[in-house]
């Protein structure tokens, strides 16, 4: 992090995220894969994440977040078995370009696997900044997420409610915080889909702003009630009664670990 909100805002560059999705084993439960980022990352060090990460070229966002799932966590979203997903990712980590690999296979993308469910949008006093959108995706029959080793370092299947009891050690950044908190409830990975596509008729972008508080300082969400006269930089403000706008309004850092407050 580096928060300054005296600094004249950069434009963010465009992103993409999976909530990639499994059943658990024991009751079906939804299980969410988070993945740690190194401690000597630019961006999130140390931070456990969804897989993602910027646009290449002129990428539609699903592509983005595709591509990026298949590089860093070997999920590939196409009707493809395990023992090719691997063959395709080896040769990819070699050098080989996604498009040539997948042209060569006889393989497409299913893009419609991926269900909006979010659109964060980097505070604007933040020197690194992203529009990154977010998409939920259940895991591919026969296939496991399996890490890089270098993008992301460590690697966990967990419901969203560990994920919040354990938010402190995993060190969830604001997104992912708050979206464990949105499928605290969720029973099982259909409903979770249904809940993001109940989401996507509302879609609009979540654009925290800095505030500074004695001592410290909060990232305000669109709802919060000071989000536009304690709140600096860049808006965009999203009335109480939004769909999307329900819960606590913003986020504090405590230590090293933020909380949904």
């Amino acid at each position: 992090m580096d928060f300054d909100p005296a600094r004249p805002p950069t434009t963010p560059r465009d992103a993409a995220a999976v909530i990639l999705v499994r059943p658990r084993a024991s009751d079906g439960a939804p299980e969410l894969f988070l993945a740690r980022r190194p401690a000597k990352a630019a961006f999130m060090a140390r931070a456990f994440v969804f897989p993602g990460g910027a646009r290449e070229g002129d990428e539609d966002p699903r592509a983005t977040a595709a591509r990026e799932l298949f590089e860093e966590a070997g999920v590939l979203l196409a009707d493809a078995g395990p023992d090719v997903a691997r063959d395709l990712r080896a040769r990819g980590a070699a050098g080989a370009p996604l498009d040539d690999l997948l042209a060569g296979a006889g393989l497409r993308l299913d893009l419609e696997r991926l269900v909006p469910f979010s659109h964060w949008v980097t505070p604007s006093a933040e020197r690194r900044r992203f529009s990154a959108r977010f998409y939920v995706a259940l895991l591919p029959a026969g296939q496991a997420a399996e890490i890089d080793g270098q993008e992301l370092v460590e690697a966990r299947w967990v419901t969203a409610r560990d994920a919040l009891a354990e938010s402190d050690a995993l060190h969830l950044p604001p997104p992912q915080l708050r979206t464990v908190w949105e499928l605290r409830d969720v029973a099982n990975p259909a409903d979770l889909l249904a809940l993001a596509r109940a989401r996507a008729a509302h879609a609009a972008p979540l654009l925290p702003r800095y505030a500074p508080l004695p001592g410290g300082f909060a990232l305000l969400l669109p709802w919060d009630p000071e989000y536009a006269t304690l709140g600096t930089g860049e808006a965009a403000p999203l009335a109480p009664g939004h769909p999307l706008a329900g819960g606590p309004s913003r986020f504090v850092l405590e230590g090293e670990a933020w909380r949904h407050v």
